[in-house]
Order: structure tokens, then C-alpha cells, then sequence
């Protein structure tokens, strides 16, 4: 695909899917780097953190809320039992490691600040861009949770919106398995929720709209490995269960734009020790 060609289907859709983008052994090294992850990660009381995108669920606890400038496990909702245990071995009960992989782990980091991964970047028109989030996930088999619709800017607000999503299939990622849904130029919708840190503790949202989003004429992304999705921040997407017996692992990173306000109630935080970088 011609660069000008990009920049027209992201301007008209609010996504683009790059298939062949990376190349396989780059993604065997990041599943390898995850696996071992998971291997070494040992769960005490405190990290049985369970990752939902049900809003009557969402979890805020302490170990989410810190997870801005560290590298943590996350568990699938149907991985443990109503008495705590696990249903499945560890390594099958992760729904996902985030949030500061490309800057502490040496496989993310390489990956993540790729120069074609710069050099897309620049073409789609961020000038000053950072990398705030990054985030491993598993879909495990059978096990899968379901993403509900959002907006990634609810999440990672910034004025004027800037966030960016880059999202690598590290395996095929099909109808059957989980792939992602996105509704063709919602981009152009405003934001109806934002989700942030409460004075009190924990975090909530802050309703904007009361209209929900809308989901008719979403359309399937499937993308076989190798394959990057560019996300607008302000995109109605999706992800379905997966319910098969093929895992469906994915990379991404959130990026946003330098000159553009970060609000300082946020989720997602960093300590001064780790401030957010760009691709250099």
C-alpha cells in the first residue's frame, strides 16, 4: 500500500490493516518473550487481578491501578473458580501482561520502536510521538473474554485527542478465535465516556453522552499473523469471545501525541523513574 494511500483510508475509516507487516520470527520472539514472562510470574493475594471490559465489573484495584510503569499478569475472568483457584494451568490463565513492556522488557522494547513502526507513525501525522501503553494479550482458548465496544481515548484522554493504537496479530486472528470489529468512520464520533482516577481512590467513568455506542455495520478484522491494525483513538472497536481451541496472541501499543495535554487523573500513571519516550 502506497503512504498516500494509507493516509486516505485512515482519514475515511479511522483504521487501517497492514497484513505482512511483520515478519514470523518476529512474532515467535514476542510470543517466546511473553511465555517466559508467565513462566516466572508468581501470583500472590495481591496480583490475582482478573482483566474485564464489563463495566459493572471493571476492576480499580491497586495492582491495575499500578500497572502504568510496570510489567504485570492479568487473569482471564473464567481462568478461576468462585473459591479462588484456578480452572486452568497458569500459563492458559493469563488474559493479558501490560502495561510497560516496551520500555522494560528488551524483546518488547525492540519490537516497539521499530523504524517502520516510526516512520507509519509520522506518515499518519503524529509529530511528537510517545509511547504510553503497551499491552500482551492471549485470547486463550476457550477462555477468551469478549472486549465490549469502546473508544481507546476514553481510557487515555488527552486534549485535543490524540491517542493512536498499533495492533500486531501475532497469530492468525479469525471470526472463530476473537478477531477485532470496528465500525468503518466512527472516528468522527465524539468521545462518550471518560474513564479516570476518583479523588476518593479507585476509578470510574465519567459519563459524556448518554447515548450508547453505536454498533451496526461493524465489520470483521480478521488478519493473519504478521498482520498490524492502525487504530484512531476515537474508533468504535471490538473484540468477540473466543470460544475455539486456538489461542488468538496480539501485541499493541498506544501512543499519543507530545504537544497534546495528558490529564493528570488518568488511569494510567507513570513514576518520575519512568517518563514516556518516543521512538528515539
Amino acid at each position: 500500500m502506497l503512504m498516500s494511500e494509507l493516509s486516505e483510508r485512515y482519514a475515511r475509516d479511522g483504521f487501517v490493516v497492514l497484513e505482512r507487516f511483520v515478519e514470523p520470527a518476529a512474532c515467535s520472539a514476542l510470543m517466546a518473550a511473553a511465555d517466559s514472562i508467565v513462566r516466572a510470574f508468581r501470583p500472590g493475594p495481591e496480583a490475582v487481578s482478573v482483566f474485564t471490559t464489563h463495566e459493572q465489573s471493571r476492576h480499580t484495584d491497586d495492582y491495575f491501578l499500578g500497572s502504568g510503569d510496570q510489567i504485570r499478569c492479568f487473569f482471564e475472568e473464567d481462568a478461576i473458580a468462585s473459591d479462588g483457584v484456578l480452572r486452568v494451568p497458569i500459563e492458559r490463565a493469563i488474559n493479558k501482561i501490560g502495561h510497560a513492556l516496551h520500555d522494560l522488557d528488551p524483546a518488547f522494547a525492540a519490537f516497539s520502536r521499530r523504524r517502520e513502526l516510526a516512520a507509519l507513525v509520522a506518515e499518519l501525522g503524529m509529530g511528537q510521538p510517545l509511547l504510553v501503553q503497551s499491552m500482551y494479550i492471549f485470547k486463550q482458548p476457550q477462555i477468551g473474554g469478549e472486549v465490549m465496544p469502546h473508544q481507546d481515548h476514553t481510557f487515555l484522554w488527552t486534549d485535543p485527542p490524540s491517542v493512536l493504537g498499533l495492533w500486531f496479530a501475532l497469530e492468525d486472528a479469525t471470526i472463530e478465535n476473537g478477531c477485532m470489529w470496528a465500525l468503518p468512520g466512527s472516528h468522527a464520533l465524539p468521545a462518550r465516556k471518560r474513564f479516570h482516577r476518583l479523588p476518593g481512590g479507585g476509578a470510574g467513568f465519567e459519563v459524556l453522552d448518554e447515548a450508547a455506542l453505536p454498533t451496526a455495520g461493524m465489520v470483521p478484522l480478521e488478519a493473519p499473523a504478521g498482520t498490524c491494525i492502525v487504530l484512531h483513538g476515537l474508533l468504535v472497536h471490538r473484540s468477540g469471545a473466543n470460544r475455539s481451541p486456538r489461542s488468538r496472541q496480539a501485541y499493541s501499543i498506544h501512543l499519543i501525541e507530545g504537544t497534546a495535554h495528558y490529564r493528570a487523573d488518568n488511569w494510567l500513571q507513570r513514576g518520575p523513574q519512568l517518563p514516556l519516550r518516543g521512538f528515539e
